[in-house]
């Protein structure tokens, strides 16, 4: 069946046709493939949708199901109708040359088998990988919805799956070995070996009977063997999907060569990928007894909330503006926030100049002037505070919200855990971290301990966490407007009182506040 579903997948590449910008139909794919053979790309993106239109519902099911057969499937197809470069094409490389070398060297084993009528040996053929300068992602069907991340169970294992959720943590990118390459000793033999899985048992004699019958001692190569880039991302679902009294729910994301460092800590992204299993191996494995891990294979990242700097206006949103010019924006601004609230015209109007903020200027020795504007709501029990910060924290295209009582020193800051994988001290953002560029809300602000209330000193100010633990010594960006919200000192504003008494916050931390 995969024979023929290879085959059927291979006239697709060749044949699917789209228009252009033009109104011209092109050969879509086979452009796509020449652009990878002229080393201008090193991505086939294969959409779904298309394999509905050209090849009918029941292949695209069958392929979003069984995903990882398919992209390997895909790829063998896309390698038999490969074109030659074109005259455009880079450069050579040493990839190329060593390409083209084995390539050479695989032909004449192959005339000296034939001229000896010997079969294949084992390990002396050239995995198709490590030929391959391109990786094939899928991309899901354009109608699909994104699954929450607690409904992502044992019966999407192995298949296409859209989720959607928080970067909370990004490890650095690592090179990941795909095809281990040795050299034998006494033959000089080149040796493959295709590593599949998070880690590979290195071989040690020579498998092949031609080279030393078995004697030799195996080398690895590195220079000839092939890595790609890796890293890890660890994804947490959105606030408003997590059950009262339930734990944020968090996924292991593998992202590999070009979709490595496309998303940063306290991204908002939806990605697409292949739900697999993971089993503990090694000394973890005698710990965690009969568990599985599991993990996504990114296919496809795309990032949501953009901050404003990212953000380019439609044509449609353009032409909104243009026909509300002459008009009060100021106020007709102010009054779209949060319109279910009567009345606290000024406040809305200090939250609209709160989420547009000031200029940041950059002094010649390279002082920063934070342009951030810092906002405390201070009032009596029930009136729309937290609705207001409830607001702001869904408008606003990167928020945070977090409440003062519920949020630890390091919980606001940053964290430093184990990372399991390399057993290495990675830093987790915390909620400041995670608002960069953005707008952390804080709600019951007077309710903070004074030592977890420091944290937020240094980044109303100089906007940057610094922070000296476990032998890590870094500063952090936390280019963030703080909106706090406060109950008075004695739960209601005292009219006897003084303002000072009323308010019930340190003058060093109120100083800090526009």
């Amino acid at each position: 069946v995969y024979l023929e579903h290879e085959e059927k997948l291979r006239n697709f590449l060749t044949g699917f046709q789209e228009d252009d910008i033009d109104g011209q139909p092109v050969k879509k794919y086979i452009e796509l493939l020449q652009e990878i053979a002229n080393r201008h790309s090193k991505i086939l993106e294969v959409e779904l949708d298309d394999i509905h239109e050209e090849m009918g519902e029941d292949m695209a099911e069958t392929i979003r199901g069984n995903a990882l057969r398919y992209k390997e499937i895909i790829a063998r197809a896309a390698d038999r109708i490969m074109p030659e470069p074109s005259e455009e094409a880079g450069e050579q490389d040493i990839t190329d040359k060593l390409i083209a070398a084995r390539a050479e060297a695989e032909q004449r084993a192959r005339e000296r088998r034939q001229g000896e009528a010997l079969g294949a040996e084992p390990g002396n053929q050239i995995p198709d990988s490590l030929k391959r300068r391109y990786d094939v992602h899928l991309l899901p069907r354009s109608q699909e919805k994104a699954v929450k991340l607690r409904e992502v169970k044992a019966s999407l294992i192995g298949s296409l799956v859209t989720v959607k959720g928080i970067v909370t943590r990004v490890t650095d990118v690592k090179p990941h070995m795909r095809v281990a390459t040795y050299t034998c000793d006494k033959g000089g033999f080149e040796v493959y070996q295709e590593v599949t899985g998070r880690s590979f048992m290195p071989l040690v004699q020579c498998p092949i009977a031609s080279c030393c019958n078995g004697t030799g001692r195996l080398q690895l190569q590195t220079r000839a063997s092939k890595f790609a880039k890796f890293q890890e991302v660890k994804i947490q679902e959105e606030a408003d999907q997590v059950p009262t009294g339930h734990v944020p729910r968090q996924m292991t994301v593998h992202l590999h060569g070009e979709l490595t460092r496309s998303c940063s800590a306290g991204d908002m992204i939806t990605l697409s990928g292949i739900f697999l299993p993971i089993p503990y191996t090694g000394f973890r494995a005698l710990r965690a007894g009969l568990i599985t891990d599991t993990y996504m294979e990114a296919t496809n990242v795309e990032k949501h909330k953009k901050s404003y700097h990212d953000f380019v206006p439609d044509w449609e949103m353009e032409q909104e503006i243009q026909a509300l010019e002459g008009e009060d924006m100021y106020h007709r601004m102010a009054a779209s926030i949060a319109p279910e609230i009567f009345g606290h015209e000024d406040v809305k109007k200090a939250l609209l100049l709160l989420m547009v903020g000031g200029a940041t200027r950059e002094m010649p020795d390279g002082m920063r002037i934070r342009g951030d504007i810092n906002v405390c709501l201070m009032g009596d029990p029930g009136v729309a505070k937290s609705q207001l910060l409830k607001h702001i924290a869904t408008v606003s295209p990167r928020a945070v919200y977090t409440t003062g009582k519920g949020s630890s020193g390091v919980g606001l800051t940053a964290a430093v855990l184990r990372d399991q994988n390399t057993n290495e001290l990675v830093l987790e953002g915390g909620a400041l971290v995670l608002a960069d560029m953005g707008i952390c809300c804080i709600d019951e602000f007077d309710k903070m301990e004074d030592a977890d209330r420091t944290a937020i000193h240094e980044v109303m100010e100089q906007q940057t966490v610094s922070i000296a633990k476990a032998g890590i010594t870094t500063t952090l960006n936390a280019r963030t407007s703080v909106l706090a919200a406060a109950n008075p000192a004695f739960s209601k504003y005292d009219p006897k009182r003084s303002p000072e008494e009323n308010i019930n916050l340190p003058a060093a931390l109120l100083s800090r506040f526009d």
